[in-house]
C-alpha cells in the first residue's frame, strides 16, 4: 500500500493511525535515506501514544525506552544507524527492550531486518516532489488494522 505524506499534518495523522492500532510485541519498522522522514514518523507515533514532552532521536543512544503512563503502551524508540553489524543489537540488549513492548526501528537492516516477524509493520519513506510517499506492508497480525 503507498500513502502519499503532503506534509507534517499528513505525517502526523499518519502517525496517529499507527499509534492507534499498535499491540505489544508489533515492530514497526522504518526504512528510507536520510531525511526521508524517519523520525518523524516515529516522533508522530510516540506522540499520538500520549507522550507529552519532546522525543529525542535514538541517533547516540541507539535505544530511547518509553513506559506507561507516559505512553499508552511500553514503547522503545531504536536508531539503528550506527551499528556495523546485526549482532550488536543483541550485543546492546535489544530483547530486554522488546519484551512486552512495542519496537519502532530507524534503519531495521542495520540490526537484521524485522520484516520476517508476524508483528512486523515495515514503512520504506521515499521522498516525493509534493512531500514524503510511505510504502507499507505488514506481517499477518497487521491484518485488518492497517494504518491509512
Amino acid at each position: 500500500m503507498r500513502i502519499a505524506l503532503s506534509d507534517l499534518a499528513a505525517m502526523e495523522r499518519f502517525g496517529a493511525s499507527i499509534a492507534g492500532a499498535l499491540r505489544l510485541g508489533d515492530v514497526v519498522a522504518l526504512s528510507g535515506g536520510l531525511g526521508a522522514g524517519k523520525t518523524t514518523l516515529a516522533r508522530a507515533i510516540i506522540a499520538a501514544l500520549g507522550f507529552p514532552g519532546e522525543v529525542p532521536s535514538p541517533s547516540f543512544s541507539i535505544v530511547e525506552p518509553y513506559a506507561p503512563p507516559a505512553v499508552r503502551l511500553p514503547l522503545a524508540h531504536a536508531d539503528f544507524y550506527r551499528l556495523a553489524r546485526p549482532e550488536e543489537a543483541e550485543e546492546i540488549g535489544l530483547d530486554d527492550y522488546r519484551q512486552g513492548a512495542v519496537l519502532i526501528a530507524e534503519w531495521p537492516d542495520h540490526a537484521g531486518g524485522f520484516a520476517h516477524e508476524p508483528g512486523c509493520l515495515s514503512i520504506t519513506l521515499e521522498i516525493a516532489d509534493d512531500g514524503r510517499i510511505a510504502i507499507v506492508e505488514g506481517g499477518v497480525d497487521w491484518l485488518g488494522r492497517m494504518p491509512r
